[in-house]
């Protein structure tokens, strides 16, 4: 099944967080100490009301909604200086992901990264994991115009690989990314990511494919 799917494109794109790199770990932690600066307890709702917006939508959000005496500017700053050691030495690679970007190099395929998150962080941990130079194109929060579910990042990596949106693959471990990827008229794939198991049988409904390790994939492509 891989295989086939594989060839019918053109291009594959990946979200960073929870798809290429094992991320999410890091950001309760994060929001938790950030909020306590300020004496206050990290609302119950806050992960859910950010999910899937661009790093700037999110500090837009949090200085309306949450903390209305700190710049958007400031809270991207502070944002990226208190995960930037996290991405720049611990963040590690999803499980089998270097294998499935040496296939997909090796048979010519475009790679892109899609990701909701800052340009600082993002390449950080792309450059300390040697992951970096397998993309030819690399969109993030802050140059893709909407969040996801809004379909701009993959409509926009799209446009800097030449693929048609139908040529392309998205992998996406949240639901709002896979939903912006299927609103981008792309074929979906839900990746299993420790983070959101509890939205596993949601995001297996909505996407096209589903995957619990990419070494089902690379088991697949590599059968004689």
């Amino acid at each position: 099944m891989w295989k086939e799917i594989l060839d019918s494109k053109t291009a594959v794109l990946f979200d960073l967080d929870g798809t290429v790199v094992d991320s999410m770990w890091i950001w309760n932690s994060i929001d938790v100490e950030y909020f306590g600066r300020f004496g206050l307890e990290l609302p119950h709702d806050y992960q859910d009301s950010i999910e899937g917006l661009s790093f700037y939508e999110t500090a837009v959000l949090t200085n309306k909604v949450y903390l209305p005496d700190i710049s958007v500017e400031t809270l991207m700053n502070d944002w990226n200086e208190m995960a930037y050691e996290h991405y720049s030495n611990k963040v590690l690679p999803k499980e089998y992901i270097r294998e499935l970007l040496d296939y997909l190099k090796e048979t010519g395929k475009k790679l892109g990264i899609a990701t909701s998150n800052s340009d600082v962080l993002c390449n950080a941990t792309l450059e300390n994991n040697g992951l970096l130079g397998y993309f030819d194109s690399v969109i993030t929060g802050e140059n893709a115009g909407s969040g996801k579910p809004a379909p701009d990042v993959y409509l926009r990596s799209a446009g800097a690989l030449g693929a048609n949106p139908s040529e392309c693959l998205v992998f996406e471990d949240l639901i709002n990314g896979i939903i912006a990827g299927n609103r981008a008229g792309m074929t979906t794939v839900a990746v299993f990511d420790d983070y959101s198991a509890g939205q596993w049988d949601e995001k297996c409904r909505i996407a096209d494919h589903s995957i619990i390790s990419y070494r089902e994939i690379i088991d697949e492509v590599s059968e004689p």
